[in-house]
């Protein structure tokens, strides 16, 4: 796999190694097709996917596509896109079996009589998610990532940015390509080490650049979770849909000035209860038929609610009083070290949590391939919006739907790539660096830090008319203010990242204007 630090031509562009990404690339691959694999981390593994802690849908005893189905409507509130749902429920457990079991060997938590174990999230019906311990979505990323390094058709480029999709409607220096159809051919890439830019031609590209839980201020997304692909999508002229519909987990770690960290939905899928300061349970007054494991938008609105009426800083996650405390620590261990590291054992104590942003339900919308509305540009993973969540995501669906749509998006790009038309490099402009100073990093932080309160006061759990209101003005002045920025300074990873954040700001806080209804995880009063 070799490092590529000049413009460039490829066959398919692929931004972004979870395990939508990394399952179309090793697909694509396998296939005999060339591929480049982005990353804007130095650690290929960095991704939302790496920090994903329940498991992944699987089929469990007596289940069937129709129960898993009834699940994910539930959850999704029947705003789920039948057929999407009916693609994941049917194709999703053979793609496990052969690509996470087979071919890659993730190895998954199993009985003593060696038969998988499965666990049962909130929302679901039955026990059906397999699992590495808690620590489910580094199992699949390492040996995915194991089996990428291997492959001699992967180029795998770390330490690079997209800044940019290119498009030849609006790049290209024949200007009478204007009239054609949008098409995407590929990206500019910001080289981190040296602050130059390449120009990244492909035949077809696929976003595969996770969530943008980073534009709140408290949220269980790793760093590049920013918004980064969907803001590019959307300023290449991809249709964007369901925006509003941002989930909060219920459960991350809270104490101030500590890291913020999510503790897993399996963790009451075992017995954990959620209790206020007297130590009393109180989900059964929110939810009597789910109480616990009633679904995540529920579960949030209640803890918030929660806080309010009693006016504390958070809520708390007590496993010693259900849980034996040698299973605790069996099942849970990566928690476990994480809570002990910031002064609390759950073996002996509740854990402080409150919601924090974790999943966006919404995205560029694509099909039943991952093909975008722009020609020759995929989305796979949570950048994307196959309409499989709905208003809601049930647990663990998230890393399914990054394999199925990663899977079909590389058996559609490998069926129609020969058909691709091909761009030169010399067909596109250079990248015209207008900067002419450093950027100052204080002001990249503010920026950031604003926008964090801005999206969790305004544009968080709870939303009225007069907060989006507020919302929309202070994004839009900020907005302005950045893109003078951007075009003023020398460009690195974190002013691309804020452009992007700000952006994404903008498209959730215009999408919850949009929808005066409460529904799923948007609720307005």
């Amino acid at each position: 796999m070799a490092e590529k630090k000049k413009d460039f031509e490829t066959e398919v562009l692929i931004i972004g190694s979870g395990i939508a990404g990394g399952v179309a690339a090793l697909q694509l691959a396998g296939a005999g097709i060339e591929v480049t694999l982005v990353n804007r981390s130095k650690i290929p593994e960095e991704s939302n996917t790496y920090y994903a802690q329940g498991g992944i849908v699987y089929a469990g005893e007596h289940d069937s596509p129709e129960l898993l189905a009834e699940d994910i409507i539930r959850a999704g509130a029947g705003y789920c896109n039948p057929r999407a749902v009916d693609l994941l429920t049917t194709e999703g457990p053979k793609l496990i079996r052969e690509i996470l079991i087979d071919k890659i060997a993730v190895p998954f938590d199993r009985t003593d009589n060696d038969e998988l174990s499965f666990a049962r999230e909130g929302g679901h019906s039955i026990s059906r998610i397999v699992h590495a311990t808690d620590a489910t979505g580094k199992a699949i990323e390492v040996a995915l990532m194991k089996a990428l390094r291997k492959h001699r058709n992967i180029h795998l480029l770390t330490g690079f940015t997209a800044v940019d999709l290119l498009t030849p409607a609006h790049h290209s220096l024949d200007r009478l390509r204007v009239y054609e159809p949008l098409s995407c051919v590929g990206a500019y890439l910001l080289d981190q080490e040296t602050g130059s830019i390449i120009t990244c031609l492909a035949k077809k590209t696929v976003l595969a650049t996770g969530g943008i839980g980073q534009i709140f201020l408290r949220t269980t997304n790793p760093p590049g979770a920013r918004g980064d692909g969907l803001a590019m999508a959307y300023r290449a002229g991809a249709r964007v849909i369901n925006s509003e519909f941002m989930q909060f987990h219920p459960t991350a770690f809270y104490q101030p000035n500590a890291p913020c960290f999510l503790i897993s939905e399996a963790v009451r899928g075992a017995g954990a209860k959620l209790v206020g300061s007297d130590g009393k349970p109180f989900m059964e007054k929110y939810d009597p038929e789910w109480k616990d494991l009633a679904p995540r938008d529920v579960v949030s609105r209640s803890i918030h609610h929660e806080m309010l009426v009693e006016d504390i800083p958070n809520v708390y996650l007590d496993l010693a009083s259900y849980i034996p405390r040698e299973k605790i620590r069996d099942l849970f261990p990566s928690i476990y070290d994480q809570c002990l590291k910031n002064g609390i054992d759950m073996t002996l104590e509740p854990i402080p949590v409150v919601p924090a942003a974790h999943y966006f339900c919404g995205g560029v919308w694509v099909d039943d391939w991952g093909r975008s509305s722009v020609g020759s540009l995929y989305a796979v993973g949570e950048v994307s919006c196959t309409g499989l969540h709905g208003a809601n995501r049930l647990a663990s669906t998230s890393l399914l739907e990054g394999l199925v749509w990663g899977y079909r998006a590389a058996q559609d790009i490998a069926r129609t790539l020969k058909d691709a038309p091909t761009t030169r490099v010399s067909d596109m402009p250079a990248w015209e660096d207008t900067g002419t100073e450093t950027a100052d990093p204080a002001l990249i932080s503010q920026d950031m830090s604003s926008l964090k309160h801005v999206m969790w006061n305004y544009v968080g759990l709870v939303r009225t008319t007069r907060r989006l209101q507020r919302a929309i003005s202070e994004l839009r002045h900020l907005e302005v203010e950045i893109e003078r920025f951007y075009r003023a300074v020398k460009l690195n990873d974190d002013l691309v990242g804020l452009r992007n954040a700000v952006r994404t700001g903008l498209i959730v806080a215009l999408a919850a204007w949009e929808n005066k209804n409460s529904v799923g995880c948007h609720y307005r009063i």
